[in-house]
């Protein structure tokens, strides 16, 4: 019968609190993410450059230009030769001309193909930008969210405590009618209970200020009936993993954007071949020896090479040259400081878990003392000051064993938040 009794306990509990919502520390960072006002800025990227790719294809499609021109010459070309039978001749001091051109591109050295590549390469560098910044958040939420677990943990070893507390004023109450022990010692056992109640109000407004900031940084409600997911302690660090932290990419992205730049302005330097055709009406046309107004036409082939550009390619190139060194070593020096501090991080977690295996061992022995006290003061052999200095060593034993189990998780997600593992 208490078998049954005690299984059906077990799945109201369940049921109870499966009923509670629950947040993972990996779904408070997805939703922290999420809700972070920067990720919009991931929308504006693509679309500022998807406007900008669009602008540089159209450099293929004809581009069409409108001139007009007025003039006024002080002297113009004259024939001064008599020839019988023809007249003589002499061009209008006032022209006038109109004229649309349309070109049309046949070969630009690959500059718009280069355009669109430092335009997909700069827009990948701002997307990793911001996934850098987005990626700082995982770390503040590892504080809040391990901040209100560490909490939680204190405020059981406080109530344990106060319960403590209150069995002892039970057992110094009944001691007083024995003659044992006088009001003085009642008296001392009551404050212990008073600073308990202290203690758990502050605990209560930690945990609540801790429980608000992560609301507000997930956008989630989370309340006294939302439990968190404790990780599992068994998960180790990998003090070889590989460092996959997105600051690499950007680094790569970065190098690749310097390359594209790079290329342009080799591509920029090129020679360009276009096709053309004018029309246009003036005074005079074509034909210079008509002084009126006449329509006309020409049509051709273009070659242009801007060859002064070469004068500053050399020193432009050298430039990207000296950028890219300079990522080089922001590289390396990301990956020194990442070093060092998983190294310190792995020396951590050691230390800790060193601490832990002596955790239970010591809490064993003040349990020991402290019941051997409470023998003694029921007896008459020990101060009731004496006993209260070993409950309190006791507890302090257990809250060292909580801390530290908690310094264990918060140093083990601490190190793969370093390399992103």
């Amino acid at each position: 019968m208490r078998q049954l009794i005690t299984a059906l306990a077990s799945i109201f509990l369940l049921q109870s609190t499966a009923a509670y919502p629950q947040l993972t520390l990996d779904s408070c960072r997805e939703k922290a993410r999420a809700n972070y006002p920067l990720i919009k800025q991931y929308g504006l990227i693509e679309k500022s450059a998807a406007y900008n790719l669009s602008s540089a294809g159209k450099g293929y499609l004809p581009q069409v230009s409108v001139s007009a021109k007025a003039t006024y010459q002080s002297e113009v070309t004259e024939i001064p030769i008599n020839i019988p039978g023809i007249p003589s001749f002499s061009m209008s001091k006032d022209q006038y001309q109109a004229i649309t051109e349309v070109n049309q591109l046949i070969w630009d050295g690959g500059a718009i193909r280069s355009q669109k590549k430092v335009i997909q390469q700069s827009s990948g560098v701002e997307k990793q930008n911001l996934e850098v910044a987005l990626y700082t958040l995982n770390e503040r939420i590892n504080q809040l969210f391990f901040g209100i677990l560490l909490v939680q943990e204190q405020q059981k070893q406080n109530n344990l405590m106060r319960e403590g507390w209150q069995t002892n004023i039970d057992r110094v109450t009944a001691w007083i009618s024995n003659g044992v022990a006088n009001q003085a010692d009642l008296d001392a056992f009551k404050v212990e209970l008073l600073r308990t109640a202290q203690r758990n109000t502050e605990l209560v407004s930690m945990q609540k200020s801790y429980k608000q900031m992560l609301s507000a940084m997930t956008g989630e409600p989370i309340d006294d009936n939302t439990l968190l997911v404790r990780p599992e302690t068994a998960i180790t660090s990998n003090p070889s993993a590989d460092n996959r932290r997105p600051e690499l990419q950007l680094f790569e992205y970065q190098k690749n954007l310097l390359i594209g730049q790079r290329d342009a302005i080799y591509a920029a330097n090129s020679p360009k071949i276009g096709m053309f055709v004018q029309a246009g009406y003036g005074k005079p046309g074509l034909n210079m020896f008509n002084n009126q107004f006449s329509p006309f036409a020409i049509g051709g082939a273009r070659i242009t090479w801007n060859i002064s550009n070469y004068y500053s390619q050399k020193n432009n190139v050298s430039k990207l040259g000296l950028s890219g060194q300079q990522v080089d070593l922001q590289k390396d020096v990301f990956l020194y400081n990442s070093n060092l501090a998983s190294i310190q991080q792995n020396n951590e977690i050691a230390k800790i878990r060193e601490l832990i295996s002596r955790d239970d061992e010591i809490i064993a022995l003040r349990q020991g003392i402290r019941k051997s006290s409470e023998a003694k003061v029921a007896n008459g052999t020990l101060s009731v000051s004496e006993l209260i200095r070993d409950i309190q060593a006791e507890d302090m034993a257990k809250q060292d064993k909580s801390l530290h189990e908690m310094q264990l998780l918060i140093s083990v997600y601490n190190l793969k938040n370093i390399t992103n593992n």
